[in-house]
């Protein structure tokens, strides 16, 4: 359903309580046309968040057209598939198309036609072997990964763009056709232009990826000007 101020769609973000970057960075990136209407939900358990659906169904309110969730969990063993089995449940509840920036971040990847990745984390060398593996799980050939070293979930968002430009420079030196970034609450958006013609290879930023796959799935195929290849495909 649209309505004055979004004759083209109405479109659900959901992230986490403590993640300040997903909403400003999709604001960023909404069409004309479109809004973008927000909720909060808390991180926790097996299940990923024990409120999100109930979350998602006061969303609903606001009849959007799909559910755009702000979160990565390649951060832990499994964690892309308890997403997806989270997500799906979600779907099953509210009736419109979820979409989650794991999967989304993967989807891109094949987009683009890339085999082999760098990527770029806000975590620590221990929890990036985790990454690594979700990744090549999922069908990839990781080349580099590094994190900027965040001490806590918060300290994500407070990330100089200084300190993301150097990881990517240090990442990109690789062989590989594209550079992943995971972690939603890294803010690196504002900076795909700017790494894309530094280092010459895509960049599948989480937060830009979920939202170009929410924007497909509702049949919008505009190309977002100034944030990388990704919204040309």
């Amino acid at each position: 359903m649209a309505d004055t101020l979004a004759p083209r769609a109405i479109i659900g973000v959901m992230t986490p309580a403590m993640n300040t970057v997903v909403q400003p960075e999709l604001e960023l990136l909404r069409p004309g046309g479109v809004t973008n209407q927000m909720q909060r939900f808390r991180l926790g358990g097996d299940a990923v968040s024990d409120d999100l659906i109930e979350e998602a169904l006061k969303l609903m309110d606001c009849n959007p057209a799909a559910l755009c969730i702000g979160l990565t969990t390649d951060a832990g063993p499994g964690g892309v598939d308890r997403l997806a089995r989270r997500c799906a449940e979600l779907e099953d509840a509210v009736g419109v198309p979820v979409l989650n920036a794991s999967a989304a971040d993967h989807a891109a990847l094949r987009a683009f036609g890339a085999k082999r990745v760098a990527v770029v984390t806000p975590f620590n060398a221990e929890i990036d072997q985790h990454v690594k593996a979700n990744t090549e799980e999922a069908g990839f050939e990781v080349v580099a990964i590094e994190g900027t070293c965040a001490p806590s979930l918060p300290e994500i968002c407070e990330t100089s763009l200084d300190d993301i430009r150097a990881v990517f420079a240090r990442v990109a030196n690789s062989d590989c056709d594209a550079i992943l970034q995971v972690g939603t609450a890294l803010p690196v958006v504002s900076l795909i232009e700017e790494l894309e013609a530094e280092h010459g290879k895509p960049i599948v930023a989480c937060n830009a990826a979920v939202y170009w796959q929410t924007l497909r799935a509702i049949g919008l195929s505009d190309e977002v000007n100034g944030f990388g290849r990704l919204f040309t495909l």
